[in-house]
């Protein structure tokens, strides 16, 4: 009896750990490709000489993006990063970019369905800002950092 109580509730304890949905978009993200579609033109806004990483967390996301060259060569030194709560329900992601260094970015509310596909991330959404003129479609891939 004693024996049979041991094994009833080793199964419900692995049955109640393996129960918890595992949310498949949190992780460390690198950027692999980029691109934008404004009207009809579509082209490829994809980096090789910068790095970019995407930090999802269970409330919020954050992204950061540097040169490769440690902000030497004053002709293409870059940095940027922003961050703020999200939402995913089913595969639509919202991200509500609370900070940003550039500032008349925040505050605005980003729409986007997300795929995982084994390592890979890719996000597809509209990037609207009318105050900005910014109106365009956005396709990134990542890759999970290990």
């Amino acid at each position: 009896m004693r024996k049979a109580i041991s094994i009833l509730v080793l199964i419900i304890t692995i049955l109640s750990c393996n129960s918890e949905k595992k949310n498949p978009i949190e992780g460390t993200w690198r950027l692999i490709s980029a691109e934008t579609t404004e009207k009809d033109s579509t082209f490829s806004t994809f980096n090789k000489n910068t790095k970019m990483i995407k930090i999802i967390n269970d409330s919020h996301f954050a992204f950061l993006n540097h040169d490769l060259k440690n902000g030497k060569d004053s002709t293409t030194a870059l940095y940027f990063a922003g961050g703020g709560k999200y939402t995913l329900k089913d595969s639509i992601y919202t991200e509500n970019l609370e900070y940003f260094n550039n500032r008349n970015w925040e505050n605005n509310k980003f729409e986007f369905v997300v795929k995982v596909q084994n390592d890979t991330l890719i996000q597809k959404g509209i990037e609207k800002i009318e105050k900005l003129g910014v109106d365009h479609i956005i396709i990134e891939k990542y890759v999970r950092e290990k």
